[in-house]
C-alpha cells in the first residue's frame, strides 16, 4: 500500500467511481491481521506462474495507476534478489509474485487490505514465504514484523518507489538525469508528495544495512528501465 498511489485514485466505491480521500487516515483505519504465521510449510515451492500472477492482478486490480504501483515493486524485488542477493532465477521469481500482489486487494477490499489477498493465496497452496511477505509490507498497519531480506525490502520499496515516481513525473525528462540528490531533497520537503509516509520509510531503513542513498540509486535506475 504506497501513500502516493492512493492519494492519486483514492478510494474506490461500490459503483465504481473513485473518490479522493485522506490517504494517511485511510490507512490509520486498516485493522492488524491478528497473526503472524501465514501459509503452510507444506506448500514451500508451490507458487503461480508469471501468467497466473498477472492474470489475478487484472482481475483485481482494475486501475492501471496501482497496477503500476504493484508491477514497479515486482520488478525492483526481483531485480534485488539477483543483483544483490544473488539468488537464482527461481527464488527472484517468488520475490516478484509478492511484489506484484502485494496490493492486490486495496481497491476492491480497501478496508480488509491484505487480509483478502492472503487467504486468496492461502487457498491457492501458494508457498508460505511469498505470503509471509505480503503481509509483511506494512508492519505499523498489520502489526506483522518482517524478518526475511524478502520482507524487509519490500517493506523498503513500497513508500519509496512510489515517491521516486512521484519525484520523476514532475520532471520535464522524467527519470532522465535524475540524481540521488534531488530526490533526498524532496524527501525533506513535508509538502511534496505527502501522503507518502517518512515514518514508514525510515523504519523500513533501520532494518537492513543499505544506505538509503544506495536504495535510491537503485530504484532509480531499475524504474528508469522499466
Amino acid at each position: 500500500m504506497n501513500g502516493y498511489y492512493l492519494g492519486q485514485f483514492g478510494m474506490p466505491t461500490k459503483t465504481g467511481c473513485i473518490l479522493p480521500i485522506n490517504s494517511n487516515r485511510m490507512a490509520d483505519a486498516l485493522q492488524p491481521l491478528g497473526r503472524t504465521k501465514f501459509g503452510n510449510q507444506a506448500n514451500i515451492g508451490n507458487v503461480l506462474s508469471k501468467e497466473e500472477a498477472l492474470q489475478l492482478l487484472t482481475e483485481w486490480v482494475p486501475n492501471e495507476k496501482l497496477q503500476l504501483h504493484m508491477k514497479q515493486v515486482a520488478a525492483l524485488m526481483k531485480a534485488w534478489a539477483l543483483k544483490r542477493e544473488n539468488l537464482p532465477e527461481e527464488d527472484a521469481h517468488n520475490w516478484w509474485i509478492a511484489g506484484l500482489l502485494h496490493d492486490a486487494d486495496w481497491e476492491k477490499f480497501p478496508e480488509e487490505h491484505c487480509r483478502v489477498i492472503i487467504e486468496e493465496l492461502e487457498k491457492r497452496n501458494i508457498d508460505p514465504s511469498i505470503i509471509q511477505c505480503i503481509a509483511s509490507h506494512g508492519p505499523r498497519h498489520f502489526g506483522v514484523e518482517p524478518h526475511s531480506a524478502t520482507d524487509k525490502m519490500i517493506y523498503m520499496f513500497d513508500e519509496l518507489s512510489g515517491f521516486i515516481h512521484a519525484a520523476a513525473l514532475v520532471r520535464p525528462t522524467k527519470y532522465e538525469g535524475m540524481d540521488v540528490k534531488s530526490v533526498m531533497k524532496k524527501l525533506k520537503t513535508p509538502a511534496f508528495a505527502a501522503q507518502v509516509s517518512r515514518e514508514d520509510i525510515n523504519d523500513a531503513l533501520g532494518r537492513i544495512s543499505t544506505p538509503l542513498e544506495d536504495i535510491i540509486e537503485f530504484i532509480i535506475e531499475e524504474q528508469k528501465s522499466n
